[in-house]
């Protein structure tokens, strides 16, 4: 008898599972009324792609042009007819450099002067915080920078560049004293 209640209550169980799942819907109404009105919406048109205009190759042939890499002659500055005449004034690469040389003239500061038997030195900082001591004669700087004078405020100097003509001219520049 035991055993006939154990299967009754099993079957009842079994039942009323059915019957609570017969006879919902779900719970899936509301789902499914929001899918088929966002169906119905209409629908944004999408603008095409923008046309690309098809890359055309340059075959680059360098072999009858200049080197980008080594100096030329500017011959469209020259007045047609007439040669640049140099002034003669050329850096001597052939001199041992000098350790001032390796920075550019901004990145040096003048920090003061020394005075021992009527011969003035400069007292030069570089950017890596090295005090270099100068004289007139001595280079600073990039551009063959060779130092004329020393007052207590400042030190003169004569810089070489190019003129922009194949040539080179002097150019007077200055390192004052920082404070």
């Amino acid at each position: 008898m035991a055993r006939e209640i154990g299967n009754m209550r099993h079957l009842t169980l079994v039942l009323a599972a059915v019957l609570v799942t017969g006879c919902g819907d779900g719970g899936t109404g509301d789902l499914e009324a929001w899918v088929k009105e966002v169906r119905s919406r209409q629908h944004a048109r999408i603008e095409p792609l923008p046309e690309f205009k098809p890359y055309e190759t340059f075959l680059y042939q360098a072999q009858d042009l200049r080197s980008p890499f080594t100096p030329g002659e500017n011959r469209s500055l020259q007045v047609p007819g007439q040669e640049v005449k140099g002034s003669g004034i050329r850096p001597d690469v052939n001199r041992p450099r000098e350790a001032l040389e390796e920075y550019p003239l901004d990145s040096l500061r003048m920090v003061g002067t020394l005075e021992q038997g009527g011969q003035v030195w400069a007292l030069v900082r570089a950017e890596d915080g090295t005090i270099h001591r100068v004289q007139p004669g001595n280079y600073v700087g990039q551009n063959y920078g060779r130092i004329t004078r020393i007052t207590e405020s400042k030190i003169e100097l004569v810089e070489i560049v190019p003129d922009g003509l194949g040539g080179w001219m002097e150019r007077p520049a200055t390192l004052a004293l920082s404070e």
